[in-house]
């Protein structure tokens, strides 16, 4: 898949969240535009997984620490192939496996998260467990801006310093917004690149909407320094659709069919 290919498939995926979240009148939606071209960029760049065989023990591991953007997860993998694409028309459905926050009954899905601040902690403990036995696994967790105000964040990124977990790469999908308000405004998280550097981590400040970037910090090898890595990507919540740019009331609120459209038309799919 070219360059111009991955944008296409992250504006396919962002119609996709949008279709998704209509049908189910789930919240979240924004948060999920957010890091579309995050899990685009992972899923067809960097991690090494086999659709037929997602459960292989040399895989490398992701983890949707911000649960909440479920439906960016789901859309993924299905075009993977990971999922059949039929399951979308059940999110949020009584009944279905794909809930609002994702399950490790899915198939691909790593651990059960949305509680906040239990992605890193989780992914801390399974690079450790790749450093251990020797296996060459990488482990990668898509976190929230506001879920560094979790204390559980910072006791495993002291942990994964300690320990020298150079095969461990966390990225803050830092869209400046929480349920409540602007994450700044909420708790003191600037300076968020200095407190990750300070705590031993291997820090890369990024636009999380360039593609051609992403790839390139995400497959930088800190493993010979042993520092686990941190990518902090500025993003737009609501990313793609004008209207739900940089819009919290878009956390909660649903499209209305006329929106739907109108995210199409804008999204050119």
């Amino acid at each position: 898949m070219g360059r111009n290919s991955l944008h296409v498939l992250a504006s396919q995926l962002r119609y996709e969240v949008v279709k998704m979240t209509y049908k189910a009148k789930a919240a979240h939606l924004a948060s999920s535009l957010s890091c579309i071209d995050i899990v685009t960029v992972l899923y067809e760049r960097i991690l090494r997984l086999d659709a037929k065989q997602p459960d292989s023990p040399g895989r490398d591991r992701f983890i949707l620490s911000k649960g909440h953007a479920a439906a960016a997860l789901y859309a993924i993998l299905a075009y993977k192939g990971i999922i059949d694409k039929s399951m979308l028309q059940t999110y949020g459905k009584k009944g279905s496996l794909l809930e609002e926050h994702p399950s490790p009954q899915i198939p691909g899905v790593e651990a059960a998260t949305g509680s906040l601040g239990h992605g890193l902690p989780i992914g801390t403990g399974m690079a450790l467990s790749a450093k251990i036995m020797k296996k060459g696994f990488r482990v990668f967790v898509l976190m929230s801006d506001g879920e560094c105000n979790e204390g559980s964040v910072w006791e495993a990124a002291m942990f994964a310093a300690k320990k020298q977990l150079g095969n461990l790469c966390g990225i803050v999908d830092f869209n400046k917004w929480q349920a409540t308000g602007r994450s700044q405004e909420v708790l003191a998280l600037e300076p968020l690149v200095d407190k990750w550097k300070s705590f031993g981590w291997n820090v890369h400040e990024i636009d999380g909407h360039d593609h051609e970037l992403m790839e390139k910090t995400l497959k930088i090898d800190s493993g010979q320094q042993n520092l686990p890595t941190m990518i902090v990507a500025h993003t737009v919540k609501g990313k793609g659709i004008s209207f739900m740019e940089d819009d919290n009331n878009w956390h909660y609120r649903t499209p209305t069919e006329e929106e739907v459209q109108q995210a199409k038309n804008e999204l050119g799919v």
